[in-house]
């Protein structure tokens, strides 16, 4: 079985040496369009999906992602795996801009975003304590230093509205709640990705000190840009290595998130809500009858 993998980031993290783009995927959800076409590729006998996450030309603001679409489409396509890769700012000394952290908690602060794919008749609850996969977080860690990155394993991840950066008291309040790095967009990625039953990771790369850190300057576009763009090659490197690491084959809990999830009588689903949420419902369903 060939794995497939998808990747949610910038625009240009396809351009890699050895990859071979097969083909443009333009599709519509149930949930509207996705961010973007999604580049379908071939890597070291992988098929990889590349999804740029604010668009081309990075034209959707953290709040406009149509989140559900993103996921949707990428389920649609047979994606197991989503490594999100993502710019935060550090809240911790000793993550550095330029660091890497392989995340596995996150903090929900933003307000409002769809959130779950279910609704419209049906009522799912999945178990969300452990919101990354380990084994995906964990060929991603290895991945990291193999390549030579300064790659901290473990941190939570506080995902704030946006656009704007916080305010100084925002920052030194979320540094107390012990948070590891914050960002703008990996919730409710990550929730919708675990409904949809595909395992979820995030390489989170720090640009900045948000604006805690008295000795450094504050956050702005301008740092952030510059930082990343010398991270891209890192995450690029990142992902080639990872992708060696995983095989067709999934053993972790993710694969079965909705084994227990959906309370709703099977004969009260609604029809056309069932319909919309057969590629992510349907095995269930089909396993019942």
């Amino acid at each position: 079985m060939t794995a497939k993998i998808g990747v949610i980031g910038g625009t240009g993290l396809y351009d890699m040496p050895g990859i071979e783009v097969v083909r443009e995927h333009e599709l519509d959800t149930p949930f509207g369009r996705p961010s973007d076409t999604i580049v379908e590729a071939a890597f070291k006998g992988k098929t990889l999906f590349f999804l740029p996450r604010h668009g081309r030309g990075h034209r959707i603001s953290p709040s406009e992602v149509n989140y559900r679409a993103n996921i949707f489409a990428l389920k649609t396509l047979g994606v197991e795996r989503i490594i999100s890769i993502s710019a935060v700012g550090s809240m911790r000394e000793e993550i550095a801009p330029g660091h890497v952290v392989i995340v596995d908690q996150f903090l929900d602060r933003t307000l409002g975003r769809p959130r779950t794919f279910f609704g419209d008749g049906i009522v799912g609850h999945v178990g969300f304590a452990d919101p990354i996969c380990s084994d995906l977080a964990g060929a991603l860690h290895d991945a990291a230093v193999e390549v030579g990155a300064t790659v901290h394993r473990g941190g939570t991840y506080i995902c704030i509205e946006g656009p704007q950066f916080s305010t100084r008291a925002e920052s030194n309040t979320f540094r107390a709640w012990g948070v590891s790095v914050i960002g703008m967009t990996n919730l409710p990625e990550a929730r919708l990705a675990r409904e949809a039953e595909i395992c979820y990771a995030t390489v989170a790369l720090a640009t900045d000190y948000d604006c805690w850190h008295e000795e450094e300057d504050d956050v702005s576009v301008e740092s952030v840009i510059a930082v990343l763009k010398k991270n891209v090659r890192t995450a690029q490197k990142i992902i080639a290595a990872a992708v060696e690491r995983i095989d067709g084959e999934r053993s972790c809990a993710c694969k079965d998130a909705l084994a227990w999830a959906i309370i709703t009588d099977r004969a009260r689903i609604p029809e056309e809500t069932r319909k919309k949420l057969w590629p992510l419902i349907g095995r269930h369903l089909k396993e019942e009858e």
